[in-house]
Order: structure tokens, then sequence, then C-alpha cells
């Protein structure tokens, strides 16, 4: 039996991407990197945790909101994205604005629109009791609680979260899964039709690309935040479809609120603009061409991709429920 606490690479998955050499993933680390992810203290006012816009009955997405809520009930400007293998990829958030996963949770812990805290003061919050002193000597073996180690314990978190255990998984690797032919008809399609953009077995080519959503020019510019290259305005990071049957609402404002609406923008909604992705202007042609009933067979195929083990695995849940 593997061990719970050791990061695996599904036999269906890429390398992993994560420097896991400087920050090795150890029970003690995972459990205190679990308990900060559920502990709203990581927010100035003790009323918001990570684990409040990522629940993990939707694969860690945000179903409540269309544009996440912060302290005081403040309102983001983006949908927040589900969280799963986060260990493979590169680039974080919608606009790619982090690199690395050790750094991911300061963006939520610092901004004003979501837990408007200072990393020094939660340091200070978490020295106050013996409680988590303990917890980072278990983990690191010093009772000395910075920023570094917090960050640190949150990617351990973060790492393990791998979803790899949907019917298509045990489909692709011969573990006794299997797909309707209506199914397999659908990925047929999905492959000819969406597969360039979500690529490989994580379902995403962890690139930025304009999909041609209409006013994101003037609501959002992006990558373009980022980078301030006109050429990445409008575009934004290619989402996994991995759990898609329970992340909804979609895309990075959170506009659709089904994937039959998600595929109705792809074959008849697509706006046209000098940085729309070139896969959805060939031929002269915008968009993508899908009849109704191709249309329900891909959705039949993505609905193979949800990993309901990964909702309901108890090392993710609420430490402080148990």
């Amino acid at each position: 039996m593997k061990d719970p606490y050791v990061f695996h690479k599904p036999a269906n998955f890429p390398e992993a991407s994560y420097t896991f050499k400087n920050n090795p993933v150890t029970k003690e680390g995972f459990e205190l990197g679990r308990a900060l992810f559920y502990d709203p203290i990581l927010s100035v006012d003790s009323t918001i945790a990570c684990a409040n816009c990522h629940q993990q009955s939707r694969s860690f997405s945000d179903p409540v909101h269309r544009l996440s809520k912060g302290v005081n009930d403040v309102s983001g400007f983006r949908n927040a994205p589900a969280i799963q293998n986060m260990a493979f990829q590169n680039h974080f958030f919608w606009d790619g604005g982090v690199n690395h996963l050790d750094f991911v949770p300061i963006n939520a812990i610092t901004s004003e629109r979501e837990m408007a805290e200072k990393l020094d003061h939660v340091i200070v919050k978490l020295n106050r009791g013996i409680i988590y002193r303990e917890k980072f000597h278990a983990a690191f073996g010093t009772t000395e609680v910075n920023s570094q180690k917090m960050l640190y314990a949150l990617s351990q978190f973060l790492n393990m979260m791998v979803s790899a255990n949907s019917r298509y998984d045990r489909y692709i690797r011969n573990e006794d899964g299997t797909l309707t032919n209506e199914e397999l008809e659908g990925l047929s399609l999905f492959t000819n039709k969406c597969s360039t953009c979500h690529a490989t077995d994580l379902f995403s080519d962890d690139s930025f690309r304009n999909n041609g959503l209409a006013e994101t020019f003037e609501n959002d510019m992006g990558r373009q935040r980022i980078t301030e290259f006109s050429g990445d305005k409008g575009k934004f990071k290619v989402p996994s479809l991995r759990n898609a049957e329970l992340t909804a609402p979609y895309m990075h404002d959170g506009r659709f609120k089904t994937l039959d609406e998600v595929l109705d923008h792809y074959s008849h909604s697509v706006k046209d603009s000098e940085t729309l992705d070139p896969l959805l202007k060939q031929e002269g042609k915008i968009g993508i061409s899908m009849t109704e009933e191709e249309k329900i067979k891909i959705i039949g195929f993505i609905n193979t991709l949800t990993d309901i083990d990964f909702t309901k695995d108890k090392r993710f849940s609420n430490p402080f429920l148990n």
C-alpha cells in the first residue's frame, strides 16, 4: 500500500514541476499545511480561510460566488479556480502572476479583496499559542514559526492534492475502468476539437489564451496585467477540465453556469479581436464547429473526468471538524 503522505506521480501524468528536493512532503508538514489551509487565522479579522473559496466537495473551487468573496464580504474580480494537481503546474492564477507554488498563498493572504492581512502579522498570531509552535516543531524540527516554513507547509498540503482516479483514469490505465460508447465518441470529439489547449492527462497545456469572451478587455486585461505586453490582452490561463462537472461557474469571471453554456460560447459566441487565439479563427471561421449532439457527447466525456474519491479524501478534509 502506498504511503498516504508520500507524493506519487500517477502513471498517466507528466513529470511534476514542483521542486520537491527543497521541500519534501512529510506527514507532519502536510498536517501543518492542512491546519493552516482551514484556519481563518490567516485573514486580518480571522473570518476567512483558504477553504472558504476552495471547497473540497467541489474539487476545491468556489461554487457559491461568481466572483469570490473576501473579508467584510468584499467581492474579488475573478472566480476562485479549483485546487488540484498543483505539483504539475508552472503558472498559477488566471493571469499567471505567480510561477512557483510556494508563493501562491501570499497573494490570497495579502490581497485587500481576499484575506487583507500581512505575512508578518500572521506569524505573530501563529506564535501566540503553543499549538502551532508544536506543529512547526514537529514539521521542521524547530519551534521557530516563520513565513518560509508556513509557505512550505502549505505547499506540502497543496502538492498532495492529486486528482487522478476518475473513470477516465482507470480506463486509460487499464484498471478495470470502462467508458460507454457515447463517452468514447465524446473522447474522440474532444481530442479533435479541444485537446490542443486542454492537453495531456492534466487537461491543460498551462498556457494563456484569449478565448473570445465578450467585454473581457474592459473588465480584466488578463495576462497583460502581469506582462504589460499588449499581445497578452485578454489572455487567461487554460484551466484543467478535471472535475469540471463540479467546478461551476466557469471562466475567469464565472460568467457561465453550465458546461452547455461553455460549449455554446465556443460554437457561436466567440468574439474576434487582435489577440484571439488562432485556433479559434481558422479558414475565416470564428469559433469551434459543433452540433448539439456533439456537445452532448463532449460533455458526457468531460464528466468521466470527475474524481469523487478526491472530493471525499479525508486527508484533505477540515481537521478542526474531525
